[in-house]
């Protein structure tokens, strides 16, 4: 299983990551949410693994939302639909990791030390 970096290609968080990978000579395959959208397939798993941390409740997408969709998006059913309906609101980038394992956002660090284990 390669690795897949998904995301929006403007978004500076994944600019970085994107950066990152390719200074560290890491192949991986990029999935523009704007283009080919959220895989629904995928979603209940990076929700499973990264939680509450999945949707971006700090970023302009969300601050734009009326009050009754954010109120929906307190029950898992109601974020997910969400999700996939905005791909904007998911904290970017999430990563599906050689391992399996899913990472939300961008660390450096982190990203490191899976690199050498």
């Amino acid at each position: 299983m390669a690795i897949t970096l998904y995301g929006i290609p403007n978004c500076d968080t994944v600019k970085k990551a994107r950066h990152w990978l390719a200074e560290h000579h890491v192949e991986h395959v990029f999935h523009d949410f704007r283009k080919q959208g959220v895989p629904p397939e995928r979603l209940d798993g990076w929700m499973d693994q990264a939680g509450d941390k999945l949707l971006n409740r700090q970023g302009t997408t969300w601050r734009k939302l009326d009050p009754a969709a954010q109120a929906a998006a307190a029950e898992r059913a109601g974020a997910r639909a969400l999700m996939l309906a905005q791909p904007s609101v998911i904290k970017r980038p999430v990563v599906e990791w050689e391992s399996g394992q899913v990472s939300v956002g961008f660390d450096a660090g982190g990203w490191q030390k899976r690199q050498k284990s």
